[in-house]
């Protein structure tokens, strides 16, 4: 019976895929080394997570669901649940209904106002030529957001001051007002004295996204739509806007969906309340009711934030469905 001839080991086709074998082994071993040392430096960061954003949400949610008083300590029990009386509590609370209708209204002011200044802002920059001087700009317009929270209260504070304030002086000595609003005690101007800090601190932010993407629209089109006779509006609204859809759908998310369901950021510090209340937002609602009135109803306050929650979760919905961008 004749033998049955099997390859040589040294032939070169032989060699070459034991190579490969060998090669493609080391790869996978290496990528499950590579990987355990991934998982291995992203623990920290999980364990850190999940002691001060994991931990505070769940428990939140518990308390939610709980008539939790911070200075009544029978109720603070961890299953110290009271079912839905705190929603049903929530319906009838003209307090939380009003501060529901100045948040809205607070919101429907500060997006408009926020996205065009921002927006603004980043075009009147991007159109600099001169790098250097870009640069500075930029800079300018991002220092209110480094800027800590207490300085600038403290700034605003300043500012807003009847009698030697800067603001008014400004009005009086520049515009000839004789009688200048009472900008932190005056309830018709409270919206106003809230809002002018909360642009000033936020719109640097969203001028630096806006900027980003001016910067990656292919100046082509541009040049292409100046010579079919397209003005600068008609380039703003055919071009410039429905590239920049991504970061004004982010824009939307991260201060209108978010707006009722935290404090406006000079609310609390600069006003309080507001004179007679006018600036109860919901955010400031809750963080009087947790921290601030009467035995600190903590689980009444925490409903209002998973009730604004929802809010803000149905607010984001309705703007990706309104601002949905095709990937390609």
């Amino acid at each position: 019976m004749a033998d049955i001839p099997f390859p040589d080991k040294s032939h070169p086709d032989q060699e070459s895929f034991l190579a490969g074998f060998k090669s493609a082994f080391t790869n996978v071993r290496q990528e499950k080394r590579g990987n355990r040392l991934g998982y291995l430096f992203i623990t920290p960061a999980i364990l850190l997570f999940l002691v001060f954003q994991g931990y505070p949400i769940i428990r939140g949610l518990l308390m939610a669901f709980s008539d939790y008083r911070w200075l009544v300590p029978e109720t603070q029990g961890l299953f110290n649940f009271n079912g839905l009386d705190n929603y049903r509590t929530l319906l009838q609370d003209a307090a939380f209904m009003r501060s529901f209708g100045i948040t809205l209204k607070y919101t429907a002011l500060f997006l408009p106002l926020l996205l065009i200044l921002s927006l603004g802002t980043a075009i009147l920059i991007s159109k600099v030529s001169n790098p250097t001087l870009a640069g500075i700009y930029r800079v300018v317009a991002y220092i209110p957001v480094v800027l800590p929270v207490s300085v600038s209260m403290m700034m605003w504070r300043q500012i807003y001051n009847q009698e030697y304030g800067f603001l008014n002086y400004l009005l009086e000595a520049v515009f000839n007002v004789q009688n200048p609003p009472m900008w932190l005690t005056d309830p018709n101007w409270s919206m106003a004295a809230v809002l002018i800090p909360d642009l000033w601190l936020g719109f640097g932010y969203f001028t630096l996204l806006f900027l980003i993407g001016l910067y990656n629209i292919d100046y082509t089109l541009y040049e292409a739509a100046a010579i079919d006779g397209a003005n600068a509006y008609k380039q703003l609204l055919h071009i410039t806007l429905p590239l920049l859809k991504p970061i004004i759908t982010l824009v939307l998310i991260t201060t209108g969906g978010l707006a009722s369901a935290v404090v406006p950021v000079l609310t609390l510090f600069l006003v309080g309340g507001g004179p007679r209340q006018s600036m109860l937002t919901l955010g400031a609602y809750g963080y009087q009711t947790a921290f601030s009135v009467g035995d600190m109803r903590m689980g009444y306050a925490a409903s209002m934030a998973l009730v604004t929650g929802l809010f803000s979760m149905v607010f984001t919905a309705i703007v990706f469905k309104l601002l949905h961008t095709e990937r390609s």
